[in-house]
């Protein structure tokens, strides 16, 4: 049987050109490339469907070259589609473990594989929307995600009121949005974390940044736990 893309072609042709059986076979199998991403090589693959097949995105990028990362932080990648930002995350906090986690079963298993394809023994991908499907119990020292520009004003409330929830004293909230959701997301860490902290801002998006305070407690009071 054939059918017609009615899709521009980025190689000229024309609109009603027929799509050959090879070309179906060639778009299911794995869209794989090379990737630099703070000073370090990666082989990526991915598929038609998961954001950003064919590249790392610039928003990304950003993210990445900025995050405030220990050696021995745990790690959560939240939103990881196939997993760069956990891989990057993982690799820099080798004395910790980093979760990627998506509601999307396909970029879960195609984060898995690159982890496992990177040699990056200290990430595991599982499937969770948001934070709401992981342990009670489970902390993490830096929460990072690339927020989506159409998810809506509620839900990425959610996601800044459930990332705070998670993190251990001190640990950070580090996302990239698109330059438009800046004011929102200072409105938002401000809220709910008390401090708020541009760290970069490129030509279409920026890094934010809040930091979860230490308690203070009077003297002789016992400490809360931030275990695990």
């Amino acid at each position: 049987m054939i059918w017609y893309s009615f899709a521009v072609d980025p190689d000229g042709r024309p609109l009603d050109a027929p799509v050959t059986p090879e070309e179906v076979t060639a778009l299911r199998a794995d869209v794989c490339f090379d990737a630099e991403l703070r000073g370090s090589n990666y082989r990526l693959c991915t598929t038609w469907g998961l954001f950003s097949p064919k590249q790392v995105d610039p928003g990304t990028r950003l993210l990445v070259d900025h995050l405030p990362v220990q050696a021995g932080d745990d790690c959560l990648d939240l939103g990881c589609g196939y997993g760069p930002v956990g891989l990057v995350m993982a690799r820099n906090a080798p004395g910790g473990r980093t979760l990627m986690v998506d509601k999307d079963f396909v970029a879960v298993r195609y984060a898995a594989d690159n982890a496992a394809r990177n040699n990056v023994g200290n990430a595991v991908a599982v499937l969770s929307n948001g934070l709401a499907d992981l342990p009670a119990d489970m902390r993490f020292d830096l929460i990072a995600s690339n927020l989506p520009a159409k998810v809506g004003r509620e839900l990425l409330t959610l996601l800044v009121v459930d990332a705070h929830a998670r993190l251990r004293s001190e640990g950070r909230l580090c996302v990239v949005t698109i330059n438009a959701l800046r004011p929102l997301m200072k409105r938002l860490f401000t809220e709910v974390f008390g401090n708020y902290e541009k760290a970069k801002q490129g030509a279409t998006h920026t890094v934010s940044m809040a930091v979860r305070p230490s308690y203070t407690l009077p003297t002789g009071a016992p400490q809360p736990s931030t275990s695990p």
